[in-house]
């Protein structure tokens, strides 16, 4: 039986799009020490290969083929051997940085960075270190140390970022403009649970009705955040009180 070729760091690639694949997939390979031991646009291969080719680490886009990034995350992190994850996507960082490196992802970039900062990106989390960009990084030290001043887009941020798993993902498909009843069949729970989840988000983000509900899911969030094609199956149930 043939041993896998331990010498070299391994990277998995995870991309919907092909061009954007090829491009991370021949940068990273010309790399000395690195190889690539698969590339997939699907969450659900990319399972499989991990189990199979053990890469060290996982370069993940959010938006997939057979739905989001986020599914894998939650599959993977946490686990023995797992892999470290650089979430590399076109979505807002303020929306989801903060929230996907506390699910256990290694960094965040947006796909503006250019393949150098990949590069340099990768490297620091394989020795052990998180990646977030300049403004990230400066928000959590204002956080950390206490600081009151923020800015507007920091607010929403804050704001957005205190919302669960569960009530972010009500939120985007309340940005989409879709009904109780289907946001219910997306999510696999009830419709009265999502009217209950529509009261906390009003009470969280503090907005007295739906219509400024979904005004403010608009705003936030229509144009920063993937598709949701399908319930995450990942993120457990909560209680809606």
């Amino acid at each position: 039986m043939s041993q896998l070729n331990t010498s070299k760091t391994r990277i998995l690639v995870v991309e919907d799009h092909p061009a954007t694949r090829a491009s991370l997939v021949n940068c990273l390979r010309s790399q000395p020490g690195w190889e690539i031991c698969g590339e997939t646009d699907s969450w659900r291969d990319a399972l499989a290969m991990i189990q199979i080719a053990r890469p060290d680490l996982v370069l993940l886009d959010l938006q997939l083929t057979d739905g989001h990034g986020w599914a894998l995350l939650y599959e993977v992190a946490g686990k023995p051997q797992a892999p470290r994850v650089l979430v590399y996507s076109v979505f807002d960082e303020n929306l989801h940085a903060a929230r996907l490196l506390r699910a256990g992802a290694a960094g965040y970039l947006t796909k503006e960075a250019p393949l150098e900062e990949v590069v340099a990106a990768i490297h620091k989390v394989l020795a052990g270190h998180l990646v977030a960009s300049e403004s990230m990084t400066s928000q959590f030290i204002r956080q950390a140390v206490g600081r009151q001043t923020e800015t507007p887009e920091e607010r929403l941020k804050r704001e957005t970022d205190e919302l669960s798993d569960r009530e972010l993902q009500v939120f985007e498909l309340i940005s989409r403009g879709l009904a109780n009843k289907q946001i219910a069949g997306l999510l696999d729970i009830g419709a009265t649970t999502i009217g209950s989840y529509k009261t906390r988000l009003m009470r969280k983000l503090g907005v007295s009705n739906q219509l400024d509900l979904v005004r403010a899911a608009r705003e936030r969030l229509l144009t920063a955040s993937p598709p949701l094609h399908q319930p995450l199956s990942a993120i457990p149930p909560e209680p809606v009180q």
